[in-house]
């Protein structure tokens, strides 16, 4: 669960500007200028050394948002306009998910065990006596330090001290993946694996210096609506917990982008529900023990990369993404196909299917509203074909479960939710497969409290909540 903070201000800033710039055809002319405007001469570097620091930062922040990976740079003298001009001019989008700003990651140490002046340096001396490496010693005022050549990271120290004062110091990022995916190089810079990745998007909010982004596509976007292409926004259910209006309206705002239509996920949804609802029934009657949801794609990397032993269980019904693309393509059959969700994991699943082209999330979708001046709370639309709640429950943990318990009550259903995918629930997942389960159905999603809380919305995971209640009735 992601919490609001500044780093995720200061990229929606940075998505606000160029769309906006965009718009007034100002895009290549004026792109430069924004690092100097946004960190001017009298302004304070945020935490780093000098303005100019700054300004690095920022320009390498503004690549992924144009649609490159920081790697991809030619070099430092080349600006920010001639990206402007690729990325509008370009006509194939990156298949590349996430890039590290490596300007911006140079702040966490590798992962140790800090002593704090909390250290009243006692008589006792269990810090030193139990570590296995005799990796503390004993400064002159008798408090301790520790070695970290000499280290292993093992926080006997920490748990020994009786004061408290030896604190665990962690990478955030490297902290928070639940499969190891993300690891420093030689140079103290982070890189991901993108064979372990399951793009889950928890290391994006969990870095302090906002240096994880994805490769947006909204360029891309923008430029084909421009073009005069037909383009169809598919909205997951999720985005009903994003803004206090209603779907017709939020819909109706989507289509001022420049889409032709926006459908709701939750429609298809409904079919994934049918499908899946009787792939159980028949697994149940043939002897399985158990089935899983597949309409998580960090879930489904999570099998393919890391626990390969779950395949058998997973349902082979596609995610309502898939189900709804095709009743956009059997509606516009010449038209490109948007995804508009909360997640990375997406970006994947769109990458992967040959029938849709682009991907936004909602962090981006609302920058859009902002850099284009669309206003959604002025927007009046109540006349619009609205999906069922089962489908729209899909959003949050548990609505899979449900919708297949309300269309399918005669099968016994036993049902497990696992919301959050940590290293905890990746164990009890891999217990599941040896016969510990203690239900039939369950329903793996990656992020706590389903996909209301994906990393890439654009309220934290309480707010989601109750606006998500309230555009369900329930309130």
């Amino acid at each position: 669960m992601a919490f609001v903070n500044n780093t995720m201000i200061v990229r929606r800033v940075f998505m606000s500007k160029i769309i906006s710039l965009y718009k007034e055809d100002k895009l290549i002319e004026e792109i430069d200028r924004i690092p100097i405007t946004m960190s001017p001469k009298d302004a304070h570097a945020r935490g780093r050394c000098c303005i100019h620091k700054e300004r690095a930062v920022i320009k390498y922040k503004m690549l992924p948002v144009l649609g490159f990976r920081v790697d991809e740079e030619e070099d430092e003298l080349t600006p920010l306009s001639v990206y402007a001009a690729k990325a509008i001019n370009r006509t194939e989008t990156s298949k590349s998910i996430l890039t590290v700003v490596d300007e911006a990651c140079t702040a966490c140490v590798k992962t140790n065990y800090v002593v704090t002046n909390l250290c009243k340096g006692c008589v006792a001396r269990s810090c030193s006596m139990n570590c296995p490496k005799d990796a503390i010693t004993f400064m002159e005022n008798g408090q301790a330090y520790i070695n970290h050549a000499k280290c292993i990271n093992c926080g006997i120290c920490k748990e020994a001290c009786m004061y408290h004062s030896i604190v665990y110091i962690p990478v955030p990022c490297e902290e928070i993946c639940p499969v190891k995916a993300i690891q420093k190089d030689e140079n103290g810079i982070e890189h991901i694996d993108e064979d372990k990745c399951i793009y889950c998007g928890k290391c994006i909010n969990a870095c302090p210096f906002g240096s994880i982004y994805e490769i947006s596509q909204i360029i891309d976007i923008l430029s084909a609506i421009k073009r005069g292409e037909q383009l169809v926004a598919i909205m997951a259910p999720s985005i009903l917990s994003q803004f206090n209006n209603t779907l017709p309206e939020i819909a109706a705002a989507v289509e001022q982008i420049g889409f032709v239509e926006a459908i709701e996920v939750a429609h298809g949804a409904m079919e994934t529900t049918r499908r899946e609802g009787a792939e159980l029934q028949e697994k149940l009657e043939e002897g399985l023990q158990f089935m899983t949801t597949s309409c998580c794609p960090s879930y489904i990397e999570l099998v393919n990369k890391h626990l390969p032993e779950m395949k058998p269980f997973v349902s082979h019904t596609g995610s309502p993404m898939y189900y709804t693309i095709e009743m956009a393509k059997e509606k516009y059959p010449d038209a490109k196909i948007v995804f508009v969700g909360p997640c990375v994991g997406k970006r994947k699943e769109v990458i992967d299917h040959p029938d849709i082209d682009y991907m936004l999330t909602f962090e981006e979708v609302d920058t859009l509203f902002s850099g284009l001046g669309i206003d959604i709370d002025t927007i009046n639309a109540d006349n619009r074909e609205t999906a069922p709640l089962e489908g729209r429950g899909f959003a949050r943990a548990g609505g899979v479960i449900t919708a297949v318990q309300t269309l399918f009550p005669n099968v016994a259903i036993k049902p497990i939710s696992v919301a959050n995918l940590n290293k905890k629930n990746i164990g009890l997942l891999r217990a599941y497969t040896k016969g510990k389960a203690p239900g039939n159905f369950i329903e793996v999603m990656a992020c706590e409290g389903g996909c209301i809380s994906g990393p890439c919305g654009k309220v934290d995971y309480s707010q989601a909540q109750k606006i998500f209640k309230k555009a369900m009735g329930e309130v």
